[in-house]
């Protein structure tokens, strides 16, 4: 039977622990990192519209109903209501919108957007994906107009 030194077991914990300390500080500082694109707030996101910037809403059929569209954005469904992706979610929209041209998404509450806007400009290629921070819930909060839809 081996004896293990106490003080050399103690020893062990602390550098196994001080190792974890270090890798968990390495993965926050890599989780802070900078979204590959631009969020904006309902003020830029009006800005860039009036510039002619496409706005893409990318919620479902009941969330339009429920609250109300922004005028003038584009509806397209990215996750069906089976919580699956939309299959022709992405051969629109690289058919509508150009790599380097500018684009906006929108959702409830940007968690979509933010996802999606990742995924465009990783494996499409788009440079110039404009994330609206918080989403429809924070354009209407804040007393913003919305047009109704019937479908």
């Amino acid at each position: 039977m081996k004896i293990i030194n106490i003080p050399v077991l103690f020893n062990l914990r602390g550098a196994i622990f001080k190792i974890a300390i270090i890798l968990l500080g390495i993965y926050s500082l890599c989780a802070c990192s900078e979204p590959p694109y631009t969020n904006i707030n309902n003020e830029e996101l009006k800005s860039l519209m009036e510039k002619g910037v496409p706005l893409y809403d990318v919620r479902r059929i009941d969330e339009w109903k429920q609250t109300g569209v922004i005028k003038g954005s584009k509806l397209l469904t990215i996750i069906t209501d089976n919580a699956r992706v939309n299959p022709e979610f992405f051969s629109r929209f690289t058919a509508e919108v150009d790599r380097n041209s500018p684009v906006i998404l929108i959702c409830r509450t940007g968690s979509r957007t933010h996802k999606l806007a990742t995924h465009l400009i990783k494996n499409f290629g788009y440079t110039k994906v404009y994330n609206v921070r918080d989403g429809i819930t924070q354009w209407t909060r804040e007393g913003n107009n919305v047009a109704q839809v019937r479908f």
